[in-house]
């Protein structure tokens, strides 16, 4: 039976870089302060929010004043150490304007192949919500490298879904979702509603990198979506442009892709 969104209260939000920053690197104050206080009035409504943010390394670009995202291991580590410190401190001085609490969570991939510290991870996330404060996860990019990282946050939020009991994973991007081609070059591309299969065709529809300032693209949307589906969650991929559209999704109204748990997943 399909979830109604609007029965939703455990959900993760991811939202990316190009969401959080202009192309300079440096904060969209303005979208940030609007996203806060959607995601602080919808925990007002009851909803219990988990928060997974890109932008460490981008925000360390615009803090440093580079003219470009490095490519080397180092420089980014270094940036990430840099970026993490304003972006946690953005949304702490924010979510503090409505009383409310955060908690960063910095992961590895290496938490998933460890029981012990996979049940640990678990456990805070159960106790954090159970305290009233909204998680703010992020991969633990100065210290991770090929062996233990996510490579992108759109897997982190999939499996952060996973690990807290999620009911529904919202990715927000910058376009409106799944679409039949690339927006940006086929003029004629239509957005897909809602998919209850990711196979090879709909990922052929997906090809191609993000932004300059990011490290996904929609490809890597879909498999958080194949991750979350089989732990049987919803996740709707919508852009982060309008913060106050995901009360249109939190009221039933269709937004972005939506796609389907398996049916047979459990809840």
């Amino acid at each position: 039976m399909d979830l109604e969104i609007t029965q939703v209260k455990r959900i993760v939000v991811k939202v990316g870089t190009s969401t959080l920053t202009y192309p300079n690197g440096l904060l969209n104050l303005r979208r940030i302060e609007r996203f806060v206080r959607v995601l602080s009035d919808l925990k007002n409504m009851g909803k219990e929010i988990v928060l997974v943010t890109s932008g460490a390394i981008g925000v360390g670009v615009g803090k440093i004043g580079l003219p470009e995202r490095p490519r080397d291991i180092q420089s980014k580590q270094a940036l990430a150490a840099v970026g993490q410190v304003e972006l946690m401190d953005m949304y702490d001085r924010q979510f503090s304007q409505y009383n409310h609490t955060i908690a960063q969570v910095l992961l590895t991939r290496d938490i998933m192949e460890n029981e012990s510290r996979c049940a640990h991870c678990r456990n805070t996330f159960s106790r954090l919500l159970e305290y009233g404060v909204v998680p703010v996860v992020n991969e633990n990019d100065t210290v991770a490298v090929e062996e233990i990282e996510f490579g992108d946050n759109d897997t982190l939020s999939a499996v952060v879904a996973g690990l807290c009991g999620a009911q529904l994973l919202v990715i927000l991007t910058d376009i409106d979702g799944l679409y039949t081609a690339n927006p940006r070059t086929e003029p004629r591309a239509e957005l897909v509603r809602e998919v209850r299969v990711i196979d090879d065709a709909l990922l052929s529809c997906a090809q191609g990198a993000g932004s300059a300032r990011g490290t996904g693209g929609m490809v890597t949307k879909l498999h958080a979506a194949q991750i979350a589906s089989k732990a049987g969650i919803d996740t709707v991929v919508m852009s982060g442009e309008q913060p106050d559209r995901l009360y249109d999704l939190m009221e039933g109204r269709p937004i972005g892709t939506r796609f389907y748990a398996e049916e047979e997943a459990p809840r």
